[in-house]
């Protein structure tokens, strides 16, 4: 990989980390509550590799099939990063899921987390989890809906292995950077209640914020942030 490629995911990760920092000062926040999760989505091991030597250890993918190679041969030298599966999971991969993975912040049915939780009980490996929140309700997004939330948490909290640590949602996807505070701030609502209901230690993560729109989402409460483009730059084909 030439310097230059380099330099420039270095320069970005320092405009990504001010901006994280600018936003959580905005709204009175501790920076250092903000966990960043790099999206390495159709990026190769080296170039994940790179983040990793730059400091990063959240890593998140959207696919088991293209996300187990990768991590395979990154963990031969890297056993101290942190992956999670960040896309639609299928029933019939939640093995796979486990296997490989630290964190599934796309929990969006019993199925699944029943399936989750049966697999890390034969493995005797703990998974953190988030329940997925459809919170614009366009169709074209997986998630539960928001007044489902509260009954599928109380479900999952009693599945053995998994270990409910909040909510992750995905932005309506509009221009309308108002609707889009509109939804960070329902889903930040939805997130306390459920904190009143359970520890508040225990739930603790609130996914949301990609790279069009973190900055409102750390304003509006996010903990942790997804952002792939905004470090790597525009996705290879």
């Amino acid at each position: 990989m030439s310097v230059n490629r380099i330099k420039r995911i270095s320069q970005n990760l320092l405009r990504v980390s001010q901006n994280i920092r600018d936003a959580a000062l905005r709204s009175n926040r501790d920076p250092d509550e903000i966990t960043l999760v790099v999206v390495t989505k159709t990026w190769s091991s080296e170039i994940i590799c790179v983040a990793a030597d730059l400091g990063l250890s959240h890593f998140g993918e959207n696919r088991i099939q293209e996300a187990a190679p990768k991590i395979e041969q990154i963990r031969q030298d890297y056993d101290n990063l942190s992956w999670h599966m960040i896309g639609h999971l299928q029933s019939n991969k939640a093995r796979s899921a486990v296997e490989y993975f630290d964190f599934v912040q796309s929990i969006d049915s019993l199925k699944i987390a029943q399936k989750i939780s049966n697999h890390a009980t034969e493995l005797q490996k703990n998974i953190d989890v988030l329940l997925e929140i459809n919170i614009s309700g366009e169709s074209t997004k997986f998630g539960i809906d928001p007044e489902d939330v509260f009954k599928l948490a109380k479900e999952v909290k009693g599945l053995p292995y998994l270990d409910l640590k909040g909510l992750m949602t995905i932005g309506p996807m509009t221009d309308d950077f108002r609707e889009v505070r509109k939804s960070f701030r329902r889903m930040k609502k939805i997130f306390d209640i459920l904190r009143q209901q359970h520890s508040e230690q225990e739930i603790n993560v609130l996914s949301m914020g990609m790279s069009d729109d973190y900055e409102i989402a750390i304003e509006e409460g996010s903990t942790m942030v997804r952002l792939g483009r905004a470090i790597f730059g525009s996705r290879e084909h």
